[in-house]
């Protein structure tokens, strides 16, 4: 039981570094790389012929290894989430895997190719996780206090940017307002992984020490 809950602390320390560490890359992609700026999607800097790809990509592998982190951190009980950042792990690694085209053409105002489509599904869905497991940490019991507050603030954020987001995809399609809403849904995400992978970490911690004392 102890070597599982230093090896939870392990996965949410690592979590959080890797959190920190993969919007960091993603961030210097999107502002040093040469696509449109908020009026396009974060995944542009990731097209081929941007010269700051790789950073990208590795942002966001950076950020699937957190997602993956984050549910190895949480306790057995809460194992549908778990489950879902799990799911949301694999989804954004796929997403950095397969890059799409010159401006990642979406429906219904654009043509895409298969691998804008694949990309798009991808990031969409890995995006989806996030949110329903926010929701799930929120309505669990077996959540630390200082998770479900976390996860209150995170859905309580993240589900009008959502639901913003999608309607604006298919009334008004790709330009400022999607992209300034995508950013922000984005920062609440990496947001609320960074400040649960840290109250994770922290909360077993403590225990730990009381158990060691007693």
């Amino acid at each position: 039981m102890a070597d599982r809950g230093v090896v939870r602390v392990a996965a949410a320390s690592a979590a959080a570094g890797c959190t920190l560490a993969g919007a960091v890359a993603v961030t210097v992609a999107v502002v040093a790389g040469p696509g449109p700026g908020p009026t396009g999607y974060v995944s542009e800097a990731g097209v081929t012929d941007s010269r700051y790809a790789a950073a990208y990509r590795i942002g966001i592998f950076a950020l699937a290894a957190a997602l993956l982190l984050l549910a190895v951190a949480l306790p057995t009980a809460l194992r549908v989430a778990a489950g879902l950042l799990a799911a949301g792990s694999v989804l954004t690694a796929l997403s950095g895997a397969v890059t799409c085209s010159a401006g990642c053409p979406l429906p219904p105002f654009e043509t895409p190719t298969a691998a804008d489509l694949v990309h798009g599904g991808a990031s969409i869905a890995a995006t989806a996780s996030v949110v329903l497991a926010m929701l799930a940490l929120l309505v669990s019991p077996a959540a630390a206090p200082a998770v479900r507050w976390i996860a209150a603030l995170g859905a309580a954020l993240a589900l009008p940017l959502s639901a913003a987001i999608a309607v604006a995809m298919v009334t008004v399609g790709r330009g400022g307002l999607v992209g300034v809403l995508e950013r922000l849904l984005l920062t609440v995400a990496v947001g609320w992984g960074l400040t649960s992978a840290t109250a994770l970490g922290l909360a077993r911690r403590g225990r730990d020490e009381r158990i060691t004392v007693v």
